[in-house]
């Protein structure tokens, strides 16, 4: 659905995008994810075909977006950074238009309008001037002009941005809800928001692509991956749990956190320390208010890759 081969783009002396290959397949949900300045944008920006690369090629359902640019945005949604959309035009005419330009007409414009503009809840704005909406509602307006065509291929650069907990949980139930007819690319700082919608990440820094994986699989690269968290209910005891689980063989080291009275307990290599933790807090009878095992922290992990610290595998 998307194909991406030695894709660069050159802005004068500097290389915004290095030779990044990868494929998007249908129904799945890429997480693309790097620091400020990666290329995540540019990234986005050339298979939207709003720029043209300096080599290599971007396709959208078969369509090279520079040989084929109209037959590729037909297939496309595109929500840019920052939403961009006429100021002074409400979002009723706004959306109207981009009804007008994708071409739909009769009952599948009113169809496509109304349910798009109630998925969005954009109904107690639909007459206000763009320009006096809050960060959020423009958000919205720019998820609804992507998504107003049904298309297969949706790219959403910063879908989230500016939306409040109940919005962003909104928009990512929305995006969960369509991922099986479609191909949808997000571009994206929030890690968090790899955990809750996407199925695959790549992490970019510099404009090359140093990690494409499952996000089960780049948890599993944590140092923090099957470690064990516990919080104390008397921090009192916070010491003489440190110096109990430092003895455990199962234990390569323990990190502690004294004003939350928590503790969190790093594994040897192929050691169960759950089941060692739990017998230990059993037999030296310690308070546990809560434990908890972790799968691996996507922040640490993209931390090292991003600075160097890990290579890409």
């Amino acid at each position: 659905m998307i194909e991406v081969t030695a894709l660069t783009k050159n802005f004068a002396e500097i290389t915004a995008v290095s030779d990044l290959t990868f494929r998007v397949g249908p129904g799945e949900i890429l997480g693309f994810l790097g620091p400020n300045g990666a290329g995540k944008s540019t990234t986005m920006r050339l298979i939207a075909g709003f720029i043209a690369p300096t080599s290599g090629t971007a396709a959208v359902c078969g369509h090279d977006v520079t040989r084929a640019p109209l037959a590729a945005r037909r297939v496309l949604g595109y929500l840019p950074e920052g939403a961009p959309a006429w100021p002074e035009m409400t979002p009723r005419a706004f959306l109207g238009f981009i009804a007008d330009v994708r071409g739909l007409a009769g009952a599948q414009r009113l169809q496509r309008l109304g349910g798009t503009i109630a998925r969005l809840g954009l109904e107690p704005v639909l007459d206000q001037p763009i320009e006096t909406l809050s960060k959020g509602f423009k958000r919205r307006v720019g998820l609804a002009q992507a998504i107003l065509h049904d298309p297969p291929v949706l790219v959403l650069d910063e879908p989230t941005d500016g939306l409040d907990p109940n919005q962003k949980h909104e928009v990512r139930s929305l995006i969960r809800e369509m991922a099986p007819g479609k191909t949808i690319v997000i571009s994206t700082h929030i890690l968090e928001e790899v955990h809750a919608v996407c199925t695959r990440a790549i992490i970019v820094a510099g404009g090359r692509l140093l990690a494409d994986e499952r996000p089960a699989a780049l948890e599993a690269r944590s140092r923090y991956h099957n470690a064990v968290t516990v919080t104390l209910a008397d921090p009192a005891e916070l010491g003489r749990l440190e110096r109990a689980l430092g003895a455990l063989p199962a234990v390569a080291a323990v990190e502690a956190d004294a004003g939350e009275a928590r503790l969190t307990a790093l594994p040897r290599p192929g050691a169960d320390l759950y089941a060692a933790v739990t017998e230990l807090a059993a037999r030296e009878r310690f308070a546990l208010h809560e434990i908890r095992l972790e799968a691996g922290r996507l922040d640490e992990v993209f931390r090292r890759i991003t600075t160097g610290a890990e290579g890409a595998p």
